[in-house]
């Protein structure tokens, strides 16, 4: 390379970088010309002895000097200039010698040789000075930026009691990028005459820095370097860490490998309780169909059998009617004769104008009977259309309840079968993958849908059941109040009532006492009577009851062979019986639970429990009736 300057004058630190552009653009527009043999000159080291450079020994040099924190800014940009100059153009043109500038380290004539592991480079002659009783030297932070360009982890001064030795320690990294960068460190004082042998020979020793990589002979060495060297590293030669290296790129293998092998099995497994899962829940279905299905089966059946009975019924009544039609017909036609025969004689006619007064009563009674029979029809009809209702209702709110069931429980297996096929495409090889990535996201929504979903059925179910709550404590806290208010009603008149199930009454155990003792002792003894059998239905321990079946339904009746009963029936008759037997029933159907009467709202026209809806009614009538004789 040529080059040659009028311009002598140095710059300052300031104006390195304009320098430098201007400088490199000389190069670039070939106002600096390169020569293409085998070896290179310094253009801007023109007075140094050492002019010959390949060219990755000569890009080792730029780039030195230009990071070189003694030397001047004019030397650092024309440096900085050419080491990017080389980097940039002639590195591009000359394609044999391009490769020269990759940071491979050059072969070693031999692979045995050991160095100081992990690598370590050794830097002397550090500027010091005497102050304050003690030897002061740069600092090894600022030791590391001086030799960046190195790249290096650490440097560590080497200090005594009297100071700063003036020498350091250069940490390089542990991989083959750091052993680069220590040969690089090294070349580079080589190349500028200030490596190891120039420092054992003692030649140009001034205020520049020695450095060199540690080998077996430093690490051996007395001294501070030789002990520091000692205590925090080892003697490696490069197949020693190439085959370390190996070593543990073997053992890596293996261990991916293992683990592999191990996610396999468990993706396996997963897929085996994926497929157990699925089959169960499979099973679950078909079981869930058939019940269903049977379910429906029987309701249809239900449905059939009160469809029956309701019709069963209603040819009953167009019998009894049609049997009425009949029978006046045959009156009529008897009336007809029998004015026939009125004509014959006046006794005959007086004997059928009675017979005809008597045939008009029967006739009348019959039009009565025929009237009550269409009345208690409708009375049937309306019943079996209120059943009708009842039924479907009931049947209505159990198909609702199935429904939401059905609808819970359908989300219950959705939301499980997608959390065991989110689980599956997680453990799946390959999953990490944007494709696989957007399914399980997909999949996770879909969930986490399913999941609100259900959430809110459930919240649905809640504010359900705590209406249900509610209404039915309101309607208890109404028929109370019925109650009560039938309790006040006056007269005694109206058949429905407020009635203690399961309490003796007194008066008819009187009324059966008094046909074989007198009054006075008839009122003692039913007034004992009831007291001591009063006491007997309250005991949970007897329970004269026997189970027989009716239809399909089992059915609690009195068991007529219970010694209690037995002793009674023959003691005091079959009418205090019948009392102490009617009371046991009615004490097992409205209060088995505690075995005490209880206030229940009854029909003593039908002898039996009333509705809600007949009280309100029988209420209403009464209410009116006053009100009309206000």
């Amino acid at each position: 390379m040529d080059y040659s300057s009028d311009d002598d004058s140095e710059i300052s630190d300031s104006e390195i970088d304009e320098y430098e552009g201007k400088i490199y653009e000389s190069l670039m527009s070939g106002d600096v010309k390169a020569n293409s043999g085998e070896s290179y000159s310094c253009l801007f080291c023109s007075g140094k002895k050492k002019k010959d450079y390949t060219v990755h020994n000569l890009l080792q040099h730029a780039s030195g000097v230009g990071a070189a924190p003694n030397r001047p800014a004019k030397d650092k940009a024309t440096h900085r200039a050419l080491a990017k100059y080389l980097k940039n153009g002639l590195a591009e043109s000359l394609e044999p010698q391009s490769q020269l500038i990759s940071l491979e380290p050059q072969p070693l004539p031999n692979r045995n040789e050991k160095f100081v592991w992990p690598w370590m480079g050794v830097v002397a002659n550090v500027p010091t000075e005497w102050k304050d009783g003690r030897q002061i030297g740069e600092s090894g932070n600022r030791l590391k930026e001086q030799l960046s360009h190195f790249c290096p982890l650490k440097v560590i001064p080497l200090w005594t009691f009297r100071g700063h030795t003036g020498n350091a320690i250069v940490e390089f990294g542990r991989d083959w990028n750091g052993f680069r960068n220590a040969l690089a460190f090294e070349k580079y004082f080589e190349v500028e005459g200030y490596g190891k042998n120039d420092w054992k020979q003692k030649r140009n020793q001034g205020s520049k820095l020695f450095g060199w990589v540690a080998r077996d002979e430093d690490h051996c060495s007395p001294g501070l370097v030789g002990d520091h060297l000692r205590k925090n590293a080892d003697l490696k030669t490069i197949t020693d860490l190439e085959n370390e290296g190996t070593h543990k790129n073997n053992k890596l293998v293996a261990n991916l490998a293992n683990q592999v092998e191990f996610k396999n099995q468990y993706l396996q497994e997963l897929e085996f309780r994926y497929n157990e899962t699925a089959v169960s829940l499979e099973k679950m279905m078909v079981q869930r169909e058939k019940l269903l299905q049977a379910y429906n089966e029987e309701i249809r059946k239900m449905q059939q059998l009160a469809h029956k009975h309701s019709q069963k019924i209603i040819d009953e009544n167009q019998n009894l009617r049609s049997e009425l039609e009949s029978k006046i017909s045959e009156l009529n036609a008897r009336s007809k004769q029998l004015d026939d025969l009125a004509v014959k004689s006046d006794h005959e006619r007086r004997d059928l104008e009675q017979e005809k007064q008597k045939n008009a009563s029967k006739s009348n009674h019959l039009k009565l009977a025929t009237v009550q029979q269409q009345r208690a029809n409708e009375d049937v009809l309306r019943l079996v259309g209120d059943q009708k209702r009842e039924k479907q209702a009931a049947l209505n709110k159990i198909l609702n309840l199935e429904q939401q069931l059905e609808a819970k429980q359908m989300l219950e297996l959705e939301i499980q079968q997608l959390k065991g096929k989110l689980e599956v495409m997680k453990h799946m090889p390959g999953h990490e993958d944007s494709e696989s990535m957007k399914e399980i996201n997909k999949l996770s929504e879909e969930l986490q849908d399913k999941m609100d979903e259900l959430d809110a059925m459930e919240s649905l179910n809640q504010t359900l059941v705590i209406k249900e709550s509610k209404s039915s404590t309101e309607l208890q806290e109404a028929r109370m109040e019925l109650e009560n208010g039938l309790l006040d009603l006056s007269g005694g008149l109206a058949h429905i009532g407020v009635k203690r199930t399961g309490e003796l009454d007194v008066e008819a155990f009187s009324n059966a006492c008094r046909r074989n003792l007198s009054e006075e002792d008839a009122e003692v003894t039913a007034a004992i009577l009831c007291s001591k059998w009063e006491a007997e239905i309250r005991n949970p321990e007897w329970h004269p009851f026997r189970v027989i079946m009716v239809g399909e339904m089992e059915k609690e009746i009195i068991d007529a062979d219970d010694a209690k009963l037995q002793e009674l029936k023959e003691e005091h008759g079959e009418e205090i019986y019948s009392l102490v037997t009617k009371a046991l029933c009615e004490i097992n159907e409205h209060g088995a639970g505690t075995r005490y009467p209880v206030g229940e709202l009854w029909n003593f026209r039908e002898e039996r429990k009333a509705s809600l809806k007949e009280a309100v009614q029988c209420v209403l009538r009464q209410w009116r009736s006053n009100k009309r004789k206000r």
